[in-house]
């Protein structure tokens, strides 16, 4: 199946064929390039997967709601060493497990609702993928940036494979744990060394969009040192031959008369043998070199007979420039269109972990500086910005079987429903913090988007006042604007709490009559807001209000400027935090005048009775939580 077959389907939230989130590049509108890092197919998706999905995901369409013509696609990093590993375990084919895993995390994603171009989707493995990757080391190979030469190396005697430097944690592996040992191989090399000058100073480029520990990171990898000796380096060329089978093969021949030869770009894919079970163990060499029919070949420069390079290229090569493929999905004519690049590079915002800061983060800024040198891309910089999640974990634990904390995705979307989970993700604290699924409540996120599915019902017969609510709709929606921007989604899904709140509290008040504008305007604004965080719960509340066309197609609610300028707020008083008491209080309210108002109220005073007030949280102006402590006991008089 091609790989244009293979993507069509439905790619919104609406009925299939819906088209919605693919990037039309018309050029009328304003062009936003979102990425996400993306994954590798050992399994279903994970916790990790659901976090980092959901962040992406608000952005995305956050930025088409506020009129960008948005590029937010999706692809699988396929090649590897966990598919080849497996397939020897099982006496298969590595494509088997790979594609099969795909194949599972393709439909777990669109359960999810995460709002992708499929129509850009790409698989690494691929030989209409592959053959670039191979197009890239030729070119790298014909600017003396890529070289062949004996050197000692970190090998992984389990894996059975040699490792870059930075594939090296603390003297083991840092995929398998096994303590390396040194060996003196004949490698491939990426000159990456060349760049280290360009690779540090253009870092001041970065500091508005990058986080600063990962820059720091970079830094000090890259090692710069000054001295009366010339100018020394930590870095090392990056080594990018690997004795496995599972990879790119390295686009070279070796003939006795003209030596090392590329293949021509016009003979390009070097296509992998097939191999599978005892073939694929690997040994002193990779398992290629038993695959004689195919080692055996001629020289593309002088006809006699020449032998394959057996290595294949390390996977960090597939992932140093896959989004650049994405520009131009199916393209013939080479690996992007410059014309593409020119379009869309650098990408906006590019969302991920802070594990790949020294490994990919570094080999994607080499490539593309090596690219921009060829005069194929207009930045020498891939991403504008850099947003890195961090980790879920489980009872202060990064999951693991062996520890039993470990959670199943599948099972929390069966039990609480693809939008709470998507909510407790983005509610449970800024994006770079990790997230103690221990302390997170998906059950009470489900709670909370039931109330919203209430909100039509109770607004058929109320004749709420429109005034106040006009403003809180409008307030809400400016502070998210803002905060979306700024990657605070958790305070974000807050204010849209707080404001189903009110509206319900309004609604409540009301009695039998006409639905008023009001009422309308603010169910049809909480709709689009929560498209950002729960897109289907969303697009359910836009339909049930009367609407046909999917709520993710919706603009960004107006804001009038002067429904914002408010000398009253309406303040929310809980005890032990439930709702017990509002009060209007003056917007610049002070934080001792807010608790001194709410620990006066009769409400809080009843809620309170006989025990003592352990501590009063205050957010002004919105915001005092009474937390109570013991029961007072009398004093004995003696």
């Amino acid at each position: 199946m091609s790989q244009q077959q293979r993507t069509t389907g439905p790619a919104g939230d609406g009925p299939a064929g819906d088209r919605l989130f693919e990037a039309s590049d018309d050029g009328v509108r304003p062009r936003r390039y979102l990425l996400t890092m993306f994954p590798y197919p050992s399994g279903d998706l994970h916790m990790g997967h659901a976090e980092v999905f959901a962040i992406t995901d608000v952005v995305a369409r956050y930025w088409r709601a506020k009129g960008f013509d948005v590029l937010n696609p999706v692809g699988w990093d396929s090649f590897g060493l966990p598919a080849e590993n497996a397939a020897i375990r099982r006496g298969e084919h590595p494509a088997v497990f790979t594609e099969a895993n795909i194949a599972t995390q393709a439909a777990s994603i669109r359960r999810y609702g995460v709002s992708f171009d499929w129509s850009r989707r790409l698989h690494t493995h691929e030989p209409g993928y592959y053959r670039w990757t191979q197009w890239l080391f030729a070119r790298m190979y014909q600017q003396g940036l890529a070289y062949r030469a004996a050197a000692e190396v970190n090998w992984c005697p389990r894996d059975r494979t040699v490792l870059a430097n930075e594939q090296v944690v603390d003297g083991v592996c840092e995929r398998c744990g096994t303590t390396v040992v040194r060996r003196v191989l004949t490698q491939w090399f990426f000159r990456i060394t060349a760049y280290a000058d360009r690779l540090l100073d253009d870092m001041t480029l970065l500091e508005p969009g990058w986080p600063p520990h990962v820059l720091a990171m970079q830094r000090n990898w890259i090692g710069r040192q000054e001295g009366p000796d010339g100018v020394r380096y930590r870095l090392h060329d990056w080594l990018v031959s690997r004795q496995r089978y599972w990879g790119a093969p390295v686009p070279v021949v070796h003939c006795p008369g003209c030596g090392e030869v590329l293949v021509p770009d016009d003979q390009l894919p070097v296509e992998l043998p097939h191999l599978e079970g005892d073939q694929l163990v690997p040994g002193d060499v990779s398992p290629l070199a038993g695959a004689h029919d195919w080692v055996r070949t001629t020289c593309p420069r002088c006809g006699g007979p020449a032998e394959r390079d057996t290595d294949t290229m390390d996977t960090f090569v597939d992932s140093s420039w896959y989004f650049l493929r994405y520009l131009s999905p199916g393209y013939e004519g080479g690996p992007f269109r410059p014309e593409d690049a020119a379009r869309w590079m650098p990408a906006a915002l590019y969302v991920g972990g802070v594990e790949h800061a020294t490994m990919h983060l570094l080999y994607a800024r080499f490539v593309t500086k090596v690219l921009y040198d060829m005069g194929l891309v207009p930045s020498s910089e891939p991403y504008a910005r850099l947003m890195n999640q961090g980790q879920v974990v489980n009872q202060g634990k990064a999951m693991s079987k062996s520890l039993g904390n470990g959670v199943d995705l599948t099972a929390e979307l069966d039990r609480h429903g693809v939008d709470a989970v998507r909510l407790a993700m983005l509610f449970a604290g800024p994006p770079e913090d990790d997230v103690d699924w221990a302390d997170v409540s998906p059950e009470a996120m489900r709670k909370f988007l039931g109330r919203v599915l209430r909100l039509v019902p109770a607004v058929e017969g109320s004749t709420s006042g429109s005034d106040g609510l006009r403003r809180a709709v409008h307030r809400t929606v400016h502070d998210i604007d803002g905060l979306v921007e700024a990657g605070r989604f958790n305070v974000a899904v807050a204010r849209l709490m707080e404001l189903v709140g009110e509206v319900r509290r309004r609604l409540s008040d009301g009695g039998a009559g006409a639905r008023p504008a009001a009422s309308h305007e603010a169910i049809e604004a909480v709709a689009v807001l929560l498209s950002l965080f729960a897109p289907q719960t969303a697009q359910e509340l836009w339909k049930s209000l009367g609407h046909a066309t999917p709520v993710a197609a919706q603009p960004w609610p107006v804001v009038d400027p002067a429904l914002l300028v408010t000398s009253e707020v309406v303040a929310v008083v809980q005890v032990d935090g439930k709702v017990r008491d509002r009060l209007t209080v003056p917007a610049d309210v002070t934080t001792a005048d807010l608790e001194r108002a709410a620990l006066a109220r009769p409400a809080v005073a009843r809620a309170r009775g006989d025990r003592t007030v352990r501590r009063v949280v205050v957010r002004p102006p919105h915001l005092v939580n009474v937390v109570l402590g013991e029961v007072k006991r009398p004093t004995r008089e003696l």
